[in-house]
């Protein structure tokens, strides 16, 4: 009994996360309020507040569910004994370019994150999990870069701080272009040479002395 009680409580949370996700597509974050995602999830207020002590909380639950696919790829980059880094680095990119084009789910919540999400007072938790989420990214970017540092795939004078800047502009200007704009231009292709395109910038753009694409 104790283990189907488990169970019930589990599918009801992702229920509720579901219902999430369309309520704070169809209305934005701010003017969703949990009695809302109660409503469309078909449970009473209260069990919304037994799994989720705010809107925030459920925002956060929702974005949670879409990293597990990235970890094994994260975790082989940073591995010590990863012989190619640097491959390992484009392939996880290349994935997740092409999860948020072919999974619905993934590109509605990016939608949300993007589009959908104002960043005002009352969203301002939001706001400070949008800037850690950056900066996590940030060191993960890095550490790919210092493991293909040491195993001599990029040159000895790479400015990596620069080099993680433009991935992450360059990356995040794609993203929000295509969400703004959809079917203006094929994202896939385009995202493949933006990356391809970033990988050689590694090799001759991001010298020490600044950013120079010298032969």
């Amino acid at each position: 009994m104790a283990r189907r009680t488990k169970e019930d409580a589990q599918k009801t949370r992702e229920l509720l996360i579901e219902a999430a996700e369309n309520v704070f597509f169809e209305k934005g974050v701010s003017k969703a309020s949990l009695n809302d995602i109660a409503v469309a999830a078909g449970v009473t207020r209260g069990a919304i507040y037994w799994h989720f002590k705010n809107k925030h909380d459920v925002f956060e639950a929702m974005i949670e569910r879409l990293k597990t696919p990235l970890e094994m790829l994260h975790d082989a980059i940073e591995h010590p004994d990863e012989p190619d880094p640097l491959g390992r680095f484009r392939e996880l990119i290349i994935y997740l370019t092409q999860q948020i084009s072919r999974d619905p789910r993934r590109r509605r919540v990016y939608e949300i994150m993007f589009l959908k999400c104002e960043l005002t007072e009352q969203n301002e938790p939001l706001g400070s999990k949008h800037r850690q989420a950056f900066l996590d990214g940030t060191v993960r970017i890095r550490k790919a870069l210092e493991s293909a540092l040491k195993r001599g795939q990029l040159p000895a004078d790479i400015n990596i701080e620069q080099a993680i800047v433009q991935l992450h502009v360059q990356l995040t200007g794609l993203i929000y272009m295509w969400l703004l704009l959809p079917g203006s231009f094929d994202f896939e292709r385009e995202a493949e040479h933006i990356i391809d395109t970033y990988f050689y910038a590694l090799q001759h753009c991001f010298g020490a002395d600044g950013l120079t694409c010298g032969g």
